[in-house]
Formats: structure tokens, sequence, C-alpha cells
């Protein structure tokens, strides 16, 4: 409880009327009892109407909500009083979802307010307890009520928006290549060309045509690729608004959608100190719900990743060359010896691709103005942070996997440039 300016102003005038009486003395050193019974009675009454206002909160929301995505939600606010209550609420979210969170002055009925959350976190959380302040029907006071709600929520890997669907359908034409002599599907007939091997000539339109016709054949880059998602303990660092882990799941899962939009095998791996979870590569939309739910129930462990064994699993899982993406950590200190390992066991027969998050922080701190000792002192150790990532993207570079660095808003776009870059280059398939 706490009191409102009808209250203070009873409380103001049982004061003053109490000072007057002892300066006074006789009748008047009576008087200061007539506000302050007023008051005493009048809070007795408020409380009394607060315990019978039966209020309720009711959150309506998507029961899934996407991760890095703004989401509707509603308060709907009932009681059971016949006359409107004014309330002074403060929006309560779980501590993953972000959200206006100021206080807001709501009269019930309506009742009803209009919110947007964003959620930050992988995961199932429940709805926490709201704060409300119940106006009493004498102006006399605030009374606290703690508001439940059985509300639920799931947040999950974000999904392609239809304008990126739309758009990726331009990269389709990348699907088929022309290609002498091989493949399982006839293109075109055409006249011979010097140089065309034997096996390319169809003997049979030859001898109707009464000269040398050769086939063109079709051959499809259905490219079998592997997400292997770093689940360990620096995964739990924080990228841009939310943890590493939720950034490489949301780029994940959306890459996916991409692939699977042009009929290539898309496979998961989840690991930290070893493997946690193997999905073999599939085609279409049920390969690409397998990648969605596994995702969806990824979360940070204690040990550290092992990208080694994501390797082994990887090869197990494997049986032609593919693209084996690792999103993980490049910035830590053994991230170069345990990755190196890793390529090491995928190539040459596989392409492996490394892709890792730029510390936003330790770019800002390199390149700030320092106006004392201890700020040249950050920005050194910033700069020699940066060059030792660096390093690490070269020397991965150099023996023969492909490697990115990138902001975390940036880190889905450079995964998909590269992915579109190794299909034109055919370094895959």
């Amino acid at each position: 409880m706490s009191l409102r300016r009808n209250a203070l102003l009873l409380v103001l005038a049982t004061g003053v009327l109490a000072i007057l009486g002892l300066w006074s003395g006789g009748a008047l050193a009576r008087l200061w009892r007539i506000p302050a019974g007023l008051l005493l009675i009048g809070l007795a009454y408020e409380g009394w109407q607060a315990s019978r206002t039966a209020l309720t909160l009711e959150v309506q929301s998507a029961q899934r909500w996407f991760l890095g995505r703004a989401t509707p939600l509603r308060l709907f606010l009932q009681h059971a009083q016949r006359r409107a209550l004014a309330l002074e609420l403060a929006p309560a979210a779980p501590a993953q979802i972000a959200m206006d969170r100021a206080v807001r002055s709501v009269t019930v009925p309506p009742g009803v307010l209009e919110l947007s959350g964003t959620a930050r976190r992988l995961g199932r959380f429940d709805w926490p307890v709201t704060f409300a302040r119940v106006g009493g029907v004498l102006g006399l006071a605030w009374w606290s009520e703690r508001l439940a709600s059985a509300c639920q929520v799931q947040v999950v890997p974000d999904v392609l928006h239809a304008s990126e669907r739309a758009a990726g359908t331009g990269l389709r034409g990348e699907q088929a290549a022309l290609r002498l002599g091989a493949g399982a599907e006839i293109l075109q007939l055409r006249d011979y060309r010097r140089g065309d091997p034997p096996r390319a000539v169809d003997w049979k339109a030859s001898a109707r045509r009464g000269r040398l016709i050769s086939r063109d054949y079709s051959e499809d880059q259905h490219l079998q690729i592997v997400l292997a998602v770093d689940a360990g303990r620096a995964s739990g660092l924080r990228a841009g608004d939310t943890d590493r882990l939720a950034l490489y799941a949301n780029v994940a899962a959306r890459f996916a959608e991409r692939a699977a939009a042009l009929d290539d095998g898309v496979g998961l791996i989840v690991y930290a100190e070893r493997p946690l979870v193997a999905v073999a590569p599939g085609r279409g939309t049920a390969a690409v719900a397998r990648v969605r739910a596994c995702l969806a129930a990824a979360h940070v462990h204690d040990g550290d990743g092992n990208p080694a064994l994501a390797a082994l699993q990887a090869r197990a899982l494997l049986q032609r060359r593919s693209l084996v993406i690792f999103l993980t950590d490049l910035d830590e200190p053994s991230a170069l010896g345990e990755l190196t390992a890793a390529a090491r066991l995928l190539l040459p027969k596989h392409l492996p691709f490394i892709a890792g998050v730029e510390s936003e922080g330790a770019q800002r701190l390199a390149y700030a103005s320092a106006g004392d000792d201890l700020a040249v002192y950050r920005a050194l150790a910033a700069q020699e942070y940066r060059a030792s990532v660096t390093r690490h993207v070269q020397a991965l570079r150099a023996l023969g996997a492909a490697a990115v660095l990138a902001r975390p808003r940036s880190l889905e776009e450079a995964v998909l440039n590269a992915y579109v870059r190794f299909r034109q280059r055919r370094k895959v398939g």
C-alpha cells in the first residue's frame, strides 16, 4: 500500500490541527482526531474493497516466438467490481524477452494493453508475475496486487520472411550445370565437336542423321551440407542482443531453409565436449523441420566445444564430398589448434567452412581515443585480440579450409555469400 493525494491531505490536516490544539488548548486539542479517524476509516474501507477486487491478468500471445523477431502480445485485465478501476501496471516478461517495461496507467474496463516483445534466447519460458497497483475508491491509497498468468512461450529459431524466400528463388538457376559426358539426364543433342569423349556420342542419333551427334548432360548440384553448431561454454557469451548459441541457431535455421530451396541436403551436428545431436543430411521441408526442432532444443553446456569430435561425427554421416559449416568461436586461445585438427580430419574429401563472430566491443575499444593509461592499455589489448583472431582465420585458410569472421548482425550474410560462391565455383559436390 502507498498513500495517494487525498490521504496525504488528511495527514496534513491532522498535523496542522494537532499543532493548533497544542498551542490553543481546550476543545481544539481534540480536533486532529477527526481527519485522523476519517483517514483510518477510509483506508479500512478501501482495503476491504481491494480484497474483493478479484483482479486477474491473461497474457494473450503466440505460443511460439521467433528468435530476434518482434512479437505482439496483449495483456487482458478483468475484475469483479461493477465500477471502473484505475490501475498502474508494470508489464513483466521473461528475462530472455526484450520489452518496454515502463509503468503504464490502465483503466479496467476496457483493461487491454497492446505490447510487443523480442525474444533474445532459445527455450521454453513461463510468464513471470506482473505487479500492479489498484487505486482505492476514495483516492486514499494504491493497493498492491501480484498478477500471475499461465502463459508459456517457446522461443524457436527464426524463419525466412516471404520477401527473403522470393529473393532466394533467384539462386535456383545455379542448381544445374552443363557438363559433357556425365550426369544422369540428357539436356540436349548437338553436333559432334572435336574433343568430345566417345561415351558422349549418341550412336543411334548419329546413324539416323548420317553424322556424329553428341549428348549434353545436365548435372545437378545437389550438395550435402552439415551445420556443426558449437553449444559449448563459450557459446553463452554475448553476441549483439543475444548470446552466441542463439545467434548460431538463427543462422543455421535460416540457412537450412535457403539450402533446401535449392534442393541441397542439410544435416546438423550440435556439439559441446562431445557431439550431442547428429542429423544426417536430408532434402525438403522434412529435413528443415528436423534441423529446426533440434536447434530449438539446444542450450549452452558447461564443457568446452570440441570441433574435432564433431568432424569425426560429420565424416560418419557423409558418404561423398560435402560442405561442413562450423558455427563456432574463433577468439578462444585454444580455438586454432582444435579447429585445425577438425579441418585436417575433413580435408581433402570434404570442405570445412568455419564461421565465427567478431567482438563488437573489442573493435570499439581498439579504435577508441585513449585519454589515460588505462584506456591505452585497453586499446592495445583489443588490438592484440583482433590481430590474434585474424591470424586464426589466415591459418585455417592456409590449411585449405574456408573461414570467415563477421559481426553478429552480418554473420548470416557472410555464411550465405560463401555458400553461393562455393556453388558457383563448384568447390563442393
